[in-house]
């Protein structure tokens, strides 16, 4: 497991924190992420409420990822991403691609506000 402490990871957590998750939809990038053939993928990532109680937090991401079984990450909220790969060079480029996926829907959200 890799994580991050990105400042669109955080945009984003604020941005979409209150509903609890967003979906990346429609980028070539998508293909990076394991087991992904299609720009027409929906990642739908979770957004985690952060806590200090580490036992209660750790329940809280075990749920979350029961309810996202086929994401590649989620978003702690005002901290950061957490990703994860088969080893560590697929973890890496989860990374990368994530990462580079925020910053495209940090973006565009700042555009648009």
């Amino acid at each position: 497991m890799l994580h991050t402490h990105s400042v669109w990871s955080n945009i984003l957590s604020d941005a979409y924190g209150d509903v609890g998750s967003f979906k990346i939809v429609g980028y070539e990038m998508l293909k990076g992420l394991s087991g992904i053939s299609t720009h027409e993928h929906e990642e739908a990532l979770p957004i985690i409420e952060n806590s200090q109680e580490m036992r209660t937090l750790s329940q809280v991401v075990e749920r979350r990822l029961i309810e996202f079984p086929a994401a590649h990450g989620f978003i702690l909220r005002r901290h950061g991403m957490y990703t994860w790969g088969g080893d560590i060079a697929e973890a890496k480029r989860h990374v990368e691609i994530l990462e580079f996926l925020f910053e495209v829907l940090g973006r565009k959200h700042l555009a648009s506000s």
